[in-house]
């Protein structure tokens, strides 16, 4: 949904309809994940994708059915190897796309209300978890908070199988499909926007931002030189650029599970507050820019200021994948290929 939100907004702010499909189950080769979604207009104009092009057609002349009714339907497509083929996949498949009007025509208050705190949700970067019940049944939306899952209130709404879904969901990071006592159910996981967050804004942070940006990926620079932080030095500008102290600037960045950091100055009097920060918070990856001679001084000083062997493991570093880099551009590609392969890795093993 991040991808469509801005567009989204933009369409809703101007009086438009919008019919929203969502991919709630795949089997076999698929080009979008489970969770995808994809937006129709009421003049038919289209954002987001739940294919590789193979269903588009039919999924938007379904949504012209649900914008004359109102009435949700899932639909099931069957790939064929040949098909799949013409549009970049190895072997067919099959997918399950959900097709329904916005929350807010409904003509139901309650999806009103959960459409405000998705809404929310998006713009303050918070996970949420999304129930779908399935048509033909009774069909409706329950919005999961991160509050619901720490305070246990989750618990109330919930019966125990459906709960155990929920939190699985949650802890995996994922979405899927599920049959509770014979009702189908989507839990539709919405995750951060993950966060690419640079101390340092030397020449190898300027590829650096052009890779996460493409990526999807937030990005922050900190850097109290100011010389280093003229927006005139960025092909594309971060989205924030801070001349503050790392342990001023860094009071105001959410520091969490989604949260990508590197240094990068090689000055310890820059990079040091930071990773003593960064150390005691829950981001998922740490970097520090630097040989492994300057790595083993860096050691020392963490090791001094009262850090475990244990905590300083946390931190890439040398940063990257070995490709042996040779040019700032060599080296933001290898650190974000090695960011990738973490975050990916932890949407694959539950916390």
């Amino acid at each position: 949904m991040r991808d469509v939100f801005p567009i989204l907004q933009r369409w809703l702010a101007d009086g438009r309809r919008v019919v929203m499909a969502r991919v709630i189950a795949t089997w076999g080769s698929s080009p979008r994940e489970t969770g995808s979604v994809m937006l129709i207009r009421d003049d038919l104009l289209v954002a987001g994708s739940v294919s590789g092009g193979c269903i588009e057609g039919a999924v938007i002349q379904e949504a012209e059915s649900v914008f004359a009714d109102g009435q949700p339907r899932v639909l099931e497509f069957g790939v064929s190897d040949e098909r799949a083929w013409s549009v970049g996949l190895s072997c067919g498949g099959r997918v399950r796309v959900l097709v329904e009007p916005h929350f807010l025509f409904t003509g139901r208050s309650e999806d009103r209300s959960i459409w405000q705190q998705l809404e929310q949700a998006m713009i303050t970067n918070e996970p949420a978890l999304l129930l779908t019940w399935l048509p033909p049944q009774n069909h409706r939306h329950l919005l999961i908070t991160p509050e619901a899952i720490t305070d246990g209130t989750v618990d109330s709404p919930l019966p125990s199988p459906l709960r155990n879904a929920v939190l699985r969901s949650w802890q995996e990071r994922t979405s899927q499909q599920i049959d509770i006592d014979g009702e189908e159910i989507f839990c539709h996981y919405f995750s951060r926007q993950p966060v690419l967050l640079l101390i340092g804004a030397a020449h190898i942070s300027i590829p650096l931002i052009n890779f996460a940006q493409e990526l999807g990926f937030r990005t922050v620079v900190i850097d109290p030189r100011r010389i280093f932080t003229s927006t005139e030095r960025f092909d594309r500008q971060p989205d924030v650029l801070d001349d503050r102290w790392p342990q001023e600037a860094l009071k105001e960045v959410p520091l969490h599970e989604d949260t990508y950091a590197v240094t990068l100055t090689h000055d310890p009097k820059i990079d040091d507050p930071a990773l003593h920060i960064l150390l005691k918070s829950p981001v998922a990856y740490i970097g520090a820019l630097g040989s492994q001679r300057t790595h083993e001084k860096r050691v020392n000083r963490l090791l001094e200021a009262g850090f475990t062997r244990e905590d300083i493991s946390r931190i890439h570093a040398p940063v990257g994948l070995d490709i042996d880099a040779r040019n700032p551009s060599e080296i933001a590609l290898s650190i974000m290929a090695q960011i990738v392969a973490v975050r990916n890795a932890r949407r694959r093993t539950p916390e």
